[in-house]
């Protein structure tokens, strides 16, 4: 049975004085991008079973944007994804139901680039996405990858990415 992971990078955000890392609003450009993004989701049929998405404000925020376009879709605010490491995401990961079909992850980085490059198999994976994954992950990205094994065997190299997404492909503006 297919399994697909997907992850995304949190939509721009602001850096207003005095507020905390953590609590960081979306700027404009992320507030447009994210909708674009979720649209994108929507239409490729791309329903999580659930989003583990960071407690931080800006992926939060997000999600909010997103989930609009996923209808039923639940999330669980995870504060282990809040700058975690790939060590930590993937134990997060493995740690799903094997009910769980499709993951949405929406997180920062550096952690969903070295995550989604870690988990893609070159020799199975789209070569061009899997290029442009590897200089940039821009925020509002999203990287789908799937594999037939269940999330609990998720490793290096162990799915296939299938497509690299940015705002900028989308007819938006690739963020930073």
């Amino acid at each position: 049975m297919l399994h697909r992971l997907i992850l995304m990078r949190h939509a721009k955000s602001a850096w207003p004085e005095g507020v905390s890392d953590f609590e960081r609003p979306l700027a404009p450009r992320g507030e447009a991008a994210a909708p674009l993004m979720g649209r994108w989701l929507g239409e490729q049929q791309f329903v999580p079973d659930v989003a583990l998405v960071s407690s931080a404000l800006r992926t939060r925020a997000t999600w909010a944007a997103v989930a609009p376009e996923l209808i039923g879709t639940p999330a669980r605010f995870e504060p282990k994804i809040y700058n975690a490491r790939v060590e930590m995401l993937l134990d997060i990961l493995r740690a799903q139901p094997a009910s769980a079909k499709t993951v949405l992850m929406i997180g920062h980085n550096p952690g969903m680039q070295e995550l989604a490059h870690g988990l893609a198999n070159p020799a199975q994976s789209d070569l061009d996405a899997l290029g442009r994954l590897a200089r940039k992950f821009p925020t509002a990205g999203v990287a789908v990858l799937e594999s037939e094994a269940g999330f609990g065997k998720a490793a290096p190299h162990s799915m296939r990415l299938m497509t690299f997404i940015t705002p900028r492909f989308l007819g938006g503006v690739d963020e930073d």
